[in-house]
């Protein structure tokens, strides 16, 4: 198996079910785990020298930091329904507990952070949503933490790509600190398939091939991007989410399309 993929795995008796650490990933910045709690039960973590962006993918949960307590968060019982999720920002140097007010996924994405942000939360309502291209190059986009917002590091986005389509496409890349043209990020693609027992394609190369895999994914696997171009594409009947964590040196998305497939921009 690919080590880029992660395969969802059976809840632990902490409702883990994916664990990706830079030391796994082989890289710098990003960490990225995905709980499936039961009502009533609870996570609690420290964030040390990490920034943590907790997402609600599904239910509902009670989420406290060292000062704020927020209660009964998220109103979204599938990732497909037409609806933005609840979020939370932690800083650095301080700490979160999460209660399951109902069945629970919730992800917790992680990066270096050092500022002087407050803890807060990230309503739906002020989540930028989109659609971008046409034909079998639409995807629909909800802008979680965009660059627009406080953060030391992390970018989060969640995108839904409909079935026979294709999203990051053109292929593109983003793994060059070379500013203002491209900016170097890692990349998490957490996928979650409608109907579940249906599949997915992702494809992860760079210019000169020495990396240049294809995987098929399925619901709950992660694929990770060191490096190169990550298109993906969702077969007829299958519906296709996924939630993408990024970070780098820099917190600024600046991607270049392979330019062998260039020209599809300008169709």
């Amino acid at each position: 198996m690919s080590t880029l993929l992660s395969r969802h795995q059976e809840p632990d008796n902490t409702g883990l079910v994916q664990s990706i650490t830079p030391e796994r990933a082989q890289w710098k910045h990003v960490g990225f785990d995905v709980y499936h709690l039961h009502q009533g039960q609870y996570l609690q973590q420290v964030t040390g020298d990490q920034e943590v962006c907790l997402v609600l993918v599904t239910g509902r949960a009670d989420i406290n930091t060292k000062k704020e307590d927020w209660k009964d968060l998220g109103d979204r019982m599938s990732v497909f329904e037409e609806k933005a999720p609840h979020a939370v920002y932690v800083p650095h140097s301080n700490e979160f507990t999460v209660t399951a007010t109902t069945n629970l996924e919730i992800a917790v994405c992680r990066a270096p952070g050092f500022g002087d942000h407050a803890a807060r939360l990230i309503p739906p309502e002020s989540m930028g949503r989109e659609t971008r291209g046409q034909g079998t190059n639409t995807r629909h986009v909800c802008n979680i933490l965009p660059q627009t917002e406080p953060a030391d590091s992390l970018l989060v986005v969640e995108v839904i790509t409909p079935n026979g389509s294709w999203s990051s496409y053109p292929p593109h890349k983003h793994d060059t600190d070379n500013m203002p043209s491209e900016s170097q990020l890692e990349e998490i693609y957490y996928h979650r398939l409608q109907p579940s027992q249906g599949f997915a394609f992702q494809r992860v190369y760079t210019d000169d091939r020495s990396l240049d895999e294809t995987m098929v994914v399925h619901d709950g696997d992660v694929v990770m991007v060191p490096r190169g171009y990550h298109p993906a594409g969702a077969p007829h009947g299958y519906d296709l989410y996924y939630l993408n964590v990024m970070a780098g040196p820099s917190r600024v998305w600046k991607f270049k399309n392979d330019p062998a497939h260039e020209w599809i921009v300008q169709l």
